[in-house]
């Protein structure tokens, strides 16, 4: 079937041309999932997407009707629907990684009684799969499925490290936006901090993401290169020397029962 010129747009890797109302849709849906629990009126989505009122309107109401998208009781203001949950939980059911690794943060959790969280590199950002809770610090809503710029994580900066020097590209953004005072805001500071990650072998998040807070992150090398990490986040207040080096070597025997049992480069499983 030969393309309306307006639903066609680019051209994909092997000659297939992309389709814009597709790509719309999903730039609305990531959109929306990137505010979390905050609901955008119709004027927010059309300036932040650079389309037409109208179009947006329409692709909006579609996807309130399929459940992707709800809306109050006024019909102005709109969310993340049930079945983003939906298509969400069937990826984490059905990760062979995960199933792997969260017995072992469980289990890391338990003996550093520290919070402990495994992610995913996604382009530039650190996706959060799995989180066990210090019982020490529980926190109020679940980090599961959260984005975070890898740049200013532990565990985004971890696996960034893991791609210097191979030819791979690094994604690293052009402009940086701080998320605290101590978040480093250039590339040359960042590839220092990689460069010292690599030779370390394993990445800190000094406050860099959260005021107060230091982040331990092991890349996990069972695929070439990485894209899974851990990382183990402690307050700073009841951080010692001699605490760093327990969490460290902890993680790092974590790390390698993790690498042991996970099957090698699964690819597109």
């Amino acid at each position: 079937m030969t393309l309306p010129l307006d639903e066609a747009e680019g051209t994909a890797p092997g000659g297939v041309r992309g389709v814009k109302s597709a790509a719309r849709t999903v730039e609305l849906l990531e959109l929306l999932a990137s505010r979390q629990n905050r609901p955008a009126r119709l004027r927010e989505l059309s300036d932040a997407l650079g389309a037409p009122r109208s179009s947006i309107y329409a692709l909006i109401r579609t996807l309130v009707e399929r459940g992707w998208v709800r809306t109050d009781a006024s019909g102005t203001l709109y969310s993340i629907g049930i079945r983003a949950l939906l298509a969400g939980t069937t990826y984490l059911d059905t990760d062979p990684y995960l199933r792997i690794v969260q017995p072992h943060i469980n289990d890391l959790s338990v003996l550093l009684d520290e919070t402990i969280h495994f992610g995913r590199l996604d382009r530039g950002d650190i996706v959060y799969l799995a989180t066990k809770e210090s019982s020490q610090y529980l926190r109020p809503f679940s980090r599961v499925g959260r984005r975070l710029p890898a740049f200013s994580t532990a565990m985004g900066k971890s696996l960034l490290a893991e791609r210097l020097g191979t030819g791979l590209e690094v994604p690293i953004p052009e402009q940086f936006t701080p998320l605290t005072p101590k978040t480093l805001v250039d590339r040359e500071s960042l590839e220092r901090d990689l460069e010292l990650t690599r030779k370390r072998g394993y990445a800190i998040d000094d406050e860099e993401n959260y005021v107060g807070v230091m982040c331990f992150g092991f890349a996990l090398r069972y695929t070439s290169p990485p894209t899974d990490a851990i990382s183990c986040s402690v307050p700073i207040a009841n951080l010692t020397e001699e605490r760093a080096k327990e969490i460290t070597e902890a993680m790092e025997r974590t790390r390698l029962a993790i690498e042991r049992m996970a099957p090698m480069d699964l690819g597109e499983f």
